[in-house]
């Protein structure tokens, strides 16, 4: 087989490059994410699920990251109910399990797979960024614990 052309490896390299640049930016949130999905888990084992959520809903609660709200808390039940969500309480008691992202991904869905295959684990999706509304790649960090789903998430940029 003859080799590639070198401009078309030249390409797939740069591809390559960009694609593990973006992921690195990604992971550099992505500490701060899960942390605070275990720290939503121990608060709600020490304090009860109700306390968790009355945090989570409220939106100067405990559970929220950095300037703004680009990082809060969310919380599912496993058949994609709304339980508390640290930034649109207008979400909460609502299902949530059809929700698709723009390009059709039924997130919530992605959710509850990992959640009940994995324990815990990323799921990447597009959602639009509260801090100016533009849809962005995110990926969330979900963790099942006693039949909830703790969620949050970052903005791949």
């Amino acid at each position: 087989m003859a080799n590639p052309p070198e401009d078309f490896t030249m390409k797939i390299a740069r591809a390559f490059v960009l694609s593990a640049l973006s992921c690195l930016m990604a992971m550099a949130q992505s500490p701060r994410a899960e942390t605070l999905v275990k720290k939503a888990i121990a608060y709600a084992q020490a304090n009860g699920v109700e306390k968790l959520i009355a945090q989570t809903n409220s939106l100067d609660g405990r559970f929220h990251v950095g300037s703004g709200s680009e990082m809060y808390l969310y919380v599912y039940d496993l058949n994609g109910m709304m339980k508390a969500n640290g930034f649109k309480t207008e979400l909460v008691g609502k299902s949530r399990f059809d929700a698709k992202d723009p390009d059709g991904k039924f997130f919530v869905r992605e959710f509850i797979k990992c959640a009940k295959t994995s324990g815990s684990g990323w799921v990447d999706y597009k959602y639009a960024n509260p801090l100016d509304g533009k849809i962005e790649l995110k990926t969330s960090y979900v963790e099942l614990s006693e039949d909830l789903i703790f969620c949050c998430g970052t903005y791949k940029k």
